[in-house]
């Protein structure tokens, strides 16, 4: 008696082991997907905050444009702690006070510790030409882009491609 072989013997594991290397390459590009999305969503979350806080001191400056000249001040922020108490400053002080303090997050803490802000906030205020100020805030980034042109913050991310910056004129 003799056994013939069927051809197809053995298709059906192969199309499996297929269709289950396909899936896995899918889910594997859904995943880094998911990644590099939940990255935008915090880049762009973290620059929506640094345009509050930019908007935030230019108000505060068109509120005492008779001194604004002492609103010049560079790396608001780098401490990366709370400052004293800004109730017992008055006027630019203050605000500048303020400031700090939500640039370093210092409304919301864990731990002692305040988590509330950009990664690495840094404010700086700069006189431009007659009457004229420019308010910058800087942050780092997560991914490498560009670096901006804005001088505030240069070389304290150790990577200038990770520094991001907005800024807002005000005369």
């Amino acid at each position: 008696m003799t056994t013939q072989l069927r051809p197809t013997a053995g298709y059906v594991m192969l199309e499996v082991l297929v269709t289950i290397v396909i899936l896995v390459f899918g889910l594997l590009g859904l995943a880094g997907f998911q990644l590099r999305t939940s990255v935008a969503e915090h880049e762009a979350y973290q620059r929506v905050q640094a345009l509050i806080l930019v908007q935030d001191m230019t108000e505060r400056i068109y509120a005492n444009r008779a001194n604004a000249a002492a609103y010049v001040e560079d790396d608001v922020g780098s401490s990366g702690t709370k400052r004293t108490d800004c109730a017992d400053v008055t006027g630019n002080a203050r605000d500048t006070c303020e400031w700090h303090n939500a640039l370093v997050g210092a409304s919301e803490t864990l731990d002692s510790k305040s988590v509330g802000a950009l990664l690495g906030g840094r404010g700086c205020i700069t006189a431009g030409a007659a009457n004229e100020y420019v308010v910058t805030v800087v942050w780092q980034g997560f991914m490498p882009t560009v670096a901006p042109e804005a001088t505030c913050g240069e070389n304290n991310y150790g990577n200038e491609l990770l520094r991001r910056a907005v800024s807002m004129r005000v005369q």
